[in-house]
């Protein structure tokens, strides 16, 4: 039988495959001219309400950086339909699209929490959104302390990835009224017999650190399918190592003021400690798990978003990359 016969390194053209070259980097200037059509129906009080401790976002930021993304976003919803419609009349079936899943990545710190709520305030004007942390398929510090990896917390191995995948897919299956877990950073734990309930909206949010894995070789067989396998649009939020470690240790004084003070609290301890100390210590969390965890598992997956946001020392959005349709 006839074929191709392979060619020699000598005969191979130089392909420049540089990940770069399959996305599009838009300044802010330029990102903050497209949306027209939406309308910024949101108060200040509102907005100091969703954003996260330190995050200094106005109503300008909002509709200069998430207002254009709702709408790219809207766009991507819109093709799925008609991807959707068209698929169903080819096949001969009435099957209504699947839930739009976004998934938002990115380092402790960064401030994908306060991307996750605005993008639900937004899109929730016209559709159904629920949001979902990743932080309620932590495994309990119990289970945790069983298996060694308290000092581990964040990292993939500390989640019951089995079961965060098993309710991803069952949200794309159409499922009613799944149950997850919920986790509470006051007692720094999964709260037993307190659920938090998805019942088939439109779009569903799963924010965490690491929503962008990739599958992974398992020990007794080939790789199976993870979380992002599911996504229909994913957004990374970036910003300079150096930049998100400064508002980390911000972040942890902000809270030895606030939240640690509450005797509740899992940290309360770090309240009372004199300050060089409360900051040695928190440089000693960033230096021996977030930034590992950032460099191990997090950063690798940038490429693997639809979106990249990049910020700026000021919090305030820079550019924005998108990959090519």
């Amino acid at each position: 039988m006839g074929g191709l016969a392979p060619r020699s390194k000598d005969t191979m053209p130089d392909l420049d495959w540089s990940l770069d070259h399959t996305y599009l980097t838009l300044s802010r200037d330029h990102w903050s001219q497209l949306a027209h059509r939406r309308h910024l129906a949101l108060s200040t009080a509102v907005l100091d309400q969703l954003l996260a401790l330190g995050d200094p976002i106005n109503l300008d930021h909002v509709r200069q950086v998430y207002l254009p993304l709702c709408e790219l976003i809207e766009l991507f919803i819109k093709a799925k339909h008609q991807l959707s419609a068209s698929a169903n009349h080819y096949l001969g079936l009435k099957q209504a699209p699947t839930v739009f899943i976004i998934g938002i990545a990115g380092s402790v710190a960064v401030g994908k929490s306060t991307t996750a709520r605005l993008l639900q305030e937004l899109l929730s004007r016209d559709h159904q959104v629920d949001l979902v942390t990743t932080d309620g398929f932590l495994w309990p510090n119990q289970e945790l302390e069983r298996r060694g990896l308290m000092d581990r917390k964040g990292f993939p191995e500390s989640y019951d990835q089995l079961s965060l995948l098993a309710f991803v897919a069952a949200v794309k299956a159409g499922q009613t009224h799944i149950e997850i877990p919920t986790y509470s950073h006051l007692v720094y734990d999964i709260v037993p017999d307190r659920f938090q309930t998805v019942n088939q909206p439109e779009i569903l949010i799963v924010e965490g650190l690491n929503v962008l894995q990739p599958a992974r070789q398992r020990r007794t067989g080939p790789m199976g399918p993870v979380i992002s396998d599911f996504f229909d649009f994913s957004i990374y939020v970036d910003a300079p190592e150096s930049v998100i470690r400064s508002w980390f240790l911000d972040r942890f004084e902000r809270l030895r003021d606030t939240a640690f003070t509450d005797p509740r609290s899992y940290f309360r301890s770090v309240a009372q400690l004199p300050d060089d100390q409360a900051r040695t210590m928190a440089l000693d969390i960033w230096d021996t798990i977030n930034g590992p965890n950032l460099h191990q598992n997090i950063l690798p997956t940038k490429d693997r978003a639809t979106v990249v946001i990049g910020k700026g020392a000021n919090h305030d959005v820079d550019w924005i990359r998108l990959r090519k349709a």
